[in-house]
């Protein structure tokens, strides 16, 4: 079931292993809900990015790993994949004590345990909405993770959009599939959308804003339905209309089918992140 942040969460020292994007995202939803900077640590090489985090969200990074680590509670890991085991070597003496959240694709928690020293770990899989505020975060607790635990990861994440808890890690890669993937599916069809308003004689501006608000307005009314997608789509698909003769020629395409051949291939890749990068 998906749910959304607690309220009144007292938020512990918090660290972050990156400062990319996705720990940016979710630093500045915690930011918003009463988060002072100063009770946040981020170990971040990059220049560039310590001065954008700077900038951005107030907030101070170190170069590298230190003693400064050792009071956070929740380490929040946001590296690439095939950075993660050489990042955690020197972070690992001072966090040992923490919990966990790993937020880099494909990696698991087996993986991360090994090289931290911990089982306490949730992993999580987001999405780049996540940036404005409406992400969709797939997580997996590992039985080590308390129950206190998984309501701070809940409120850490919620801070971010929706999140939804699957029983088995290996889930996480159909979530990779579904939703972490999902924004470029959807970016895909608003370039094919606003390439057809084109064609068909509208100004590419006009085609984008009615493309983008055509998928914003469907999501939201599908959001707020209690009937299924399937129902949903045969209401505004009357036989012998324009819809019809849309839905029709796709399906004749087996476009359904082939979206969800695509998405299969998705997961079988995060699976072999963790092949790759997990060693």
């Amino acid at each position: 079931m998906s749910q959304t942040s607690a309220s009144h969460t007292v938020f512990p020292p918090i660290a972050f292993i990156g400062g990319g994007n996705m720990a940016s995202a979710i630093m500045g939803g915690l930011i918003r809900q009463g988060v002072a900077a100063s009770s946040i640590t981020v170990v971040e090489p990059f220049e560039a990015a310590r001065e954008a985090l700077k900038t951005s969200l107030g907030i101070d990074s170190l170069p590298a790993a230190s003693e400064a680590l050792q009071s956070a509670q929740l380490v929040v890991w946001a590296v690439k994949p095939q950075t993660f085991k050489d990042a955690a070597v020197p972070v690992a003496a001072h966090t040992r004590n923490a919990l966990h959240l790993s937020v880099a694709a494909g990696i698991t928690t087996d993986s991360v345990a090994a090289w931290i020293g911990t089982s306490r770990i949730v992993r999580a899989m987001p999405n780049t909405p996540a940036l404005v505020g409406k992400g969709m975060t797939g997580l997996f607790a590992r039985p080590e993770v308390e129950a206190a635990g998984k309501t701070l990861i809940e409120a850490v994440i919620g801070s971010t959009g929706e999140f939804t808890w699957v029983d088995k890690e290996e889930h996480l890669d159909a979530v990779t599939a579904l939703s972490g993937s999902g924004p470029a599916y959807v970016f895909l069809f608003l370039e094919a959308m606003t390439q057809a308003g084109v064609n068909m004689g509208l100004s590419a501006e006009q085609s984008y804003k009615l493309a983008v608000a055509t998928f914003a307005g469907g999501s939201e009314l599908a959001a707020r339905s209690s009937e299924s997608a399937a129902v949903l789509r045969q209401r505004v698909t009357s036989k012998g209309g324009t819809t019809y003769a849309a839905i029709t020629h796709m399906q004749e395409q087996k476009l359904p089918e082939h979206f969800i051949e695509a998405m299969r291939k998705a997961e079988a890749r995060a699976k072999e992140l963790a092949q790759e990068f997990g060693r």
